[in-house]
């Protein structure tokens, strides 16, 4: 039984600071109270002040950093403790890897049940400094009524006045500058949350680190911006602006971006390159905000697909089909669902921009769309690549990827708690877990991406022996209407339209008509779980095949 000594708000508590929380905030123990402490690092001792009590744990203010971590480093950007953007500035870069990893890890061994995991050294950045090619800058007015932007603090929806951050590009300190002093001289207010009223919302800027193309947004509350063509012409300035454009945003939420798009100046889209592959980048646009560590990403998902160029794979939340180009390099076909028709209008722009015709691309949700196409066309993945949101898979997605039996899953995941839960899926039914390998695709946060292979496993024997059979004991008629899966499977085609069935769907229906089948290794574990259950046409027609082979009466 363990007993934790109780404390309230206000105690002070020392603490040695032994891991990280999901914000980047320390975490330590006091007579077994976990205590939270933002601006504390991995390796302080500290003492904090507890300012919000709960039973068994709380969370503190930084008051004094006892003894710094040998890991402690001083941060590159000044605001790094008030701004909520950079949560582990203050850590050695070395250390974050070694924190991410073991984040992964964790979640892996906690969530997913995983044991001796094949994880690859994580994959980090030589300059984890302005990496960002996207920055959306909130802007507002200051106390005594300047005009700023900048970044909201931490939970919070005060801005944090900053044009020149650390992990952006250098070219956003000049364009905020244009945008502010144009506001300045035409009298454009800021958007105010609390009234509702003002025009300036965001400054967003895109920039192709392989193209040196920069586009400027201008999200506001209404439709038109006083003195465009002014601004166009200070903006046209930046050599490397390519694209000046004006989002509409009326509604009072939270959401950034609206759905209208107005060109000012120049072309709708800027243009950027992953390895070999172009890809057109709108202000709707989903594209990783880091260039450098997406190509090692991708490239380490097509080392996974194992691709030979005979494969049909299925790229799962595809968004504008900048893992699906990647992958077509290499595959015979790629099909790619994204939810979003901007986004699919973008993949199919950008196929035809990389001269592929071995590309599809299909608009809704994963989870229908994937068994929709299955249950039409009943066409085998060779290899099915995922890269969901933070929520991960439906379990309707994941029930569909067991039914098709890909040879291959490539998991590419931004959290790795929905990671590690989706894995457990699957491998419970008939997957192993192959190669894991991190990939900080967000230096100085506490975000990491993750790389991982499944393979389908395959019924082995535990041991051989050698049996000597006597022709004359064996019962030929029997064995010859024994008929095999392939062999059922061309009988159902060929009689009825080309129909495509699954092993899965022949051993439901054989059990059903009491004939014995092997032990399945597809079959979930839990007798609860959702499984694909044979559709009544396609169990007609397995049945009319066992018939002709004499194996249902």
């Amino acid at each position: 039984m363990v007993i934790f000594m109780e404390y309230r708000k206000n105690d002070i508590v020392t603490l040695k600071i032994e891991d990280c929380g999901i914000d980047g905030e320390g975490i330590g123990k006091a007579d077994g109270f976990t205590v939270f402490v933002k601006d504390a690092v991995i390796g302080d001792t500290v003492r904090a002040k507890i300012m919000k009590a709960k039973k068994n744990y709380g969370y503190g203010r930084l008051e004094e950093i006892i003894t710094p971590s040998p890991d402690r480093v001083e941060p590159k950007c000044q605001f790094a403790r008030q701004c909520g953007g950079c949560q582990l500035q203050a850590l050695s870069y070395e250390k974050q890897l070694e924190f991410k990893t073991s984040k992964v890890r964790g979640h892996l061994e906690r969530i997913g049940g995983f044991t001796d995991i094949p994880m690859e050294k994580i994959l980090g950045m030589d300059q984890p400094f302005h990496y960002r090619n996207k920055a959306q800058f909130p802007v507002g007015k200051s106390k005594d009524g300047r005009i700023i932007t900048g970044f909201y603090a931490g939970r919070t929806h005060s801005i944090i006045e900053n044009r020149d951050c650390a992990l952006g590009v250098t070219r956003n300190k000049e364009v905020l500058d244009r945008v502010i002093a144009h506001m300045e001289k035409f009298h454009i207010q800021p958007y105010d949350e609390n009234t509702g009223k003002g025009l300036v919302r965001h400054v967003l800027i895109r920039y192709g680190f392989f193209t040196d193309e920069m586009m400027v947004c201008l999200i506001i509350n209404g439709e038109k911006l006083p003195g465009e063509e002014a601004l166009v012409k200070s903006l046209r300035q930046i050599p490397e602006a390519v694209s000046v454009m004006v989002n509409v945003n009326k509604k009072r939420n939270n959401v950034i971006l609206g759905e209208k798009v107005r060109l000012l100046w120049g072309q709708p889209y800027i243009t950027d390159k992953i390895g070999e592959i172009s890809y057109q980048i709108s202000p709707l646009s989903f594209f990783q905000v880091n260039p450098y560590q997406t190509g090692r990403l991708y490239g380490k998902a097509l080392e996974y697909a194992q691709l030979s160029g005979n494969e049909t794979v299925w790229d799962l939340y595809c968004g504008i089909g900048t893992i699906s180009l990647f992958l077509a390099q290499k595959a015979k076909m790629v099909r790619g669902v994204e939810i979003i028709p901007a986004a699919i209008e973008n993949a199919k722009e950008n196929a035809c921009l990389n001269g592929f015709d071995n590309t599809e691309f299909f608009v809704g949700k994963a989870e229908e769309v994937l068994p929709e196409q299955f249950a039409r066309t009943g066409e085998r993945a060779d290899v099915i690549v995922v890269d969901p949101p933070r929520k991960g898979c439906d379990e309707t997605l994941l029930s569909t990827i067991i039914e098709m039996q890909p040879d291959r899953v490539v998991y590419v995941s931004c959290d790795s708690a929905t990671l590690a839960r989706d894995l457990k899926y699957l491998c419970e039914r008939g997957y192993e877990l192959k190669k894991v390998c991190p990939v900080d695709m967000f230096p100085n946060t506490v975000s990491v991406e993750t790389v991982v292979l499944l393979s389908q496993l395959k019924q082995k024997p535990d041991d051989y022996i050698n049996v000597t059979i006597e022709l004359d004991d064996m019962d030929i008629t029997s064995a010859e209407t024994k008929a095999t899966y392939d062999e059922i499977k061309k009988y159902v085609a060929e009689h009825n339209a080309g129909m495509k069935v699954s092993n899965l769907y022949i051993s439901q229906v054989k059990r059903k008509c009491g004939i014995e089948v092997g032990k399945n290794y597809n079959l979930p574990k839990n007798e609860d779980s959702r499984q694909p259950q044979c559709p009544e046409d396609k169990e007609s027609a397995i049945v009319e095949a066992l018939k002709h082979f004499k194996m249902n009466s």
